[in-house]
């Protein structure tokens, strides 16, 4: 049986924790921050988790990671 293949858009954009959680960077945070809050874009800095409805289909694209 031959090897699966790591999606490469999602390796970019999706690291596994060590207890198994898939983490990203959350989105908004590059431009058009003017008319954002402060408590906006203090939350935006964060990490974001993957949740168990879509953990499945995003640890499905990165196998080996």
């Amino acid at each position: 049986m031959p090897k699966m293949k790591t999606n490469r858009a999602a390796a970019k954009r999706f690291s596994k924790t060590g207890t198994g959680k898939i983490k990203y960077k959350k989105r908004g945070l590059r431009h058009c921050l003017e008319h954002k809050s402060k408590d906006t874009k203090r939350g935006l800095r964060k990490t974001g988790y993957i949740d168990d409805t879509n953990h499945k289909q995003v640890a499905a694209l990165i196998p080996y990671k």
